[in-house]
């Protein structure tokens, strides 16, 4: 694609001769704010969003994945939305040959590109390009999967760690996919995955890029999570839930094990009773907000903001537009 070339080719050496493309990136963890933010902006610059949330691709999956409401979808146009379904493959690379296409767009017509999510692979690819992916034997795919199956939950997540100890700390032992692309990156390279990453070490710059992160303290943010899964749940996350499964996506889908959607499968299944599932449903979103802190944490480039302190993030995103370094 001759618009994603001409941005790949984009690096830090080209900055010298020629000023990068501005983007705004807004990021935190899940339940912190980040919508909200992202349309005060957005509406102010007269611009769109694209969603870096790799849940809020899927369509039929909109309370669990907190997907922005029909009013606020109206209120700023959202991309990246409702574009696969729950049983379509989906990752880090496709996502950054589909936004990127965006992204160019909404700079030739000379309007300011707000990225939004908390998907910190997602973000890191757009802005940096990912390392180069191999191919895989899906031959060797299924056959993991049956190992999995074989000796029960766990057996590949505790494989990947004898021989990847980084990747498996990074990886909910329930993503089965990501577990499965580590263990087959270590078998065809002979190196485990977070060696390659890093070796990349995102080192391609496409953007001059703004990092607005949105933060709370703790208490206040597991407070906010713990309500929102009250209002999912009010929303009807089991109905949705058993919704997918009466149309065919199995439980064990990569989207269907993803936090909210697997305790309500768990639950459907009378494996857990429903005290015990909004109990770990809380607990489960808690630790995942804490494994985004730490993901984003260790960018020293983002300016960490209080998500209601929406007019310094406007004075910065004008100082920032306004700036021609």
């Amino acid at each position: 694609m001759e618009s994603q070339s001409r941005l790949e080719h984009m690096s830090v050496e080209h900055a010298a001769m020629t000023a990068l493309p501005k983007i705004v990136v807004v990021c935190g963890p899940t339940g912190v704010g980040k919508t909200t933010a992202a349309i005060a902006i957005a509406r102010r610059f007269n611009t769109e969003i694209i969603s870096a949330d790799s849940m809020q691709i899927y369509r039929q999956m909109d309370i669990g994945s907190a997907k922005p409401t029909l009013a606020e979808q109206a209120a700023a146009v959202h991309h990246m939305i409702d574009i696969v379904d729950p049983d379509e493959a989906f990752d880090a690379a496709r996502f950054e040959r589909r936004a990127l296409p965006l992204i160019e767009q909404l700079q030739a017509s000379h309007r300011l590109p707000v990225v939004a999510g908390g998907t910190g692979l997602y973000i890191k690819a757009l802005l940096h390009g990912l390392t180069e992916a191999h191919k895989g034997d899906p031959r060797r795919r299924e056959q993991l999967k049956a190992n999995e199956r074989r000796h029960g939950a766990g057996h590949l997540h505790r494989q990947l760690t004898s021989v990847d100890p980084d990747s498996a700390a990074r990886i909910h032992p329930n993503d089965l996919f990501r577990i499965i692309r580590a263990l087959e990156t270590y078998e065809i390279t002979g190196k485990p995955m977070s060696w390659h990453q890093s070796a990349h070490q995102f080192q391609l710059q496409r953007f001059d890029t703004l990092k607005l992160g949105l933060t709370l303290p703790r208490a206040d943010l597991y407070a906010r999570i713990d309500q929102r899964v009250d209002a999912m749940l009010s929303a009807g996350l089991l109905e949705e839930a058993r919704g997918l499964l009466a149309a065919g996506y199995d439980g064990q889908l990569k989207s269907m094990q993803s936090i909210g959607y697997r305790h309500m499968v768990d639950f459907l299944a009378d494996a857990v009773d429903w005290e015990e599932t909004v109990r770990l449903l809380k607990r489960d979103t808690r630790r995942y907000a804490k494994r985004q802190m730490t993901w984003f944490g260790a960018d020293d480039h983002i300016c960490w903001m209080a998500p209601d302190d929406v007019g310094a993030m406007l004075m910065k995103v004008d100082r920032f537009i306004s700036d021609a370094g």
